[in-house]
C-alpha cells in the first residue's frame, strides 16, 4: 500500500509532524524559507493531514499526492515498491515539491535495508552508487546499512531533481527537547549530524543548496500563534 494511514501520534516525531503541519505549518515554512532560497510564496502540505487520516506516502503515491506532471524517468524505474515513506509533503505556489524527513531523536537516525528480493537490493545499490558518484562521495561505507534511511532520501532527491528536472526540495526537521521520549538538545543533534555527513562522506555537494536541516524546539512550536 502506498498510501498509510497513521494514527494520531502520541510521542516522538510522528506527534510533533502532525501537530506541526496541520496547527502550524507557518512555522515551517517560515524556517525553510530561512535555510534555502526557494521561489514560492507559500508551501501547501498535502500530508500528514487530519482529514486525511494522517496519511503518509510511498512510491507512486506521493509522487501523484504532490502532482508531479509525467515524469521522464517513472519511479518504478529507479526505484523498487516499498520506497521511502515521507513523513510531510508540500507544494511550492511555484511548482516547487518538498519531501519532508522527521527525527526526534538520535536513535531515529540509524537504519538498514530491509529489501529481501535480491533484485531489488541490487537495484537500490546500484541507484546508491548512482548517486554517490553523482555527489562525487569519497567514502567507504555501505550506504544500505547503518545510515541507510538517509542516503535513500538522499537518493530521491537526485531522482526528481537531477534525472527529471522537477524542483524538489529535501527537508529533514530535528525536534529538539521531546519530553515525550527521548529529548535531545541542538548541541547534540549538531554532532550526531556531522559524524552522519562524514560517514556518508559528504560535505558540500551538488544537491547541497536543495537540502535544508530544520531545528524546531517542541515548546516553542506548541506555544508558536499561526
Amino acid at each position: 500500500m502506498s498510501r498509510v494511514p497513521q494514527q494520531s501520534g502520541e510521542r516522538g516525531s510522528l506527534r510533533h509532524i502532525q501537530e506541526l503541519i496541520n496547527n502550524r505549518p507557518a512555522l515551517l515554512n517560515k524556517l525553510i524559507k530561512e535555510k534555502i532560497h526557494i521561489k514560492s510564496d507559500n508551501i501547501e502540505w498535502v500530508s500528514p493531514l487530519a482529514d486525511d487520516e494522517y496519511a503518509e506516502y510511498r512510491d507512486d503515491d506521493f509522487i501523484k499526492r504532490l502532482g508531479i506532471p509525467g515524469l521522464k524517468i517513472p519511479l518504478h524505474d529507479f526505484w523498487p515498491n516499498k520506497g521511502p515513506q515521507w513523513d510531510a509533503l508540500g507544494q511550492g505556489n511555484d511548482g516547487e515539491v518538498f519531501l519532508v524527513e522527521a527525527k526526534a531523536n538520535i536513535p531515529e537516525l540509524l537504519s538498514s535495508c530491509g529489501a529481501r528480493s535480491p533484485k531489488s537490493r541490487k537495484r537500490i545499490q546500484r541507484r546508491l552508487k548512482e548517486t554517490r558518484e553523482f555527489l562525487k562521495c569519497r567514502t567507504e561505507i555501505d550506504w544500505t546499512t547503518g545510515l541507510y534511511q538517509y542516503a535513500n532520501r538522499l537518493a530521491h532527491l537526485y531522482y526528481l531533481r537531477h534525472l527529471n528536472k522537477i524542483k524538489a526540495y529535501l527537508i529533514f526537521v530535528y525536534f529538539l527537547d521531546d519530553t515525550t521520549h527521548i529529548p535531545t538538545s541542538l548541541e547534540q543533534w549538531t554532532g550526531a549530524l556531522q559524524l552522519e555527513k562524514k560517514l556518508l562522506g559528504l560535505s558540500k555537494h551538488k544537491l547541497s543548496r536543495y537540502i535544508a536541516d530544520v531545528f524546531i524546539d517542541v515548546g516553542e512550536m506548541l506555544r508558536y500563534k499561526t
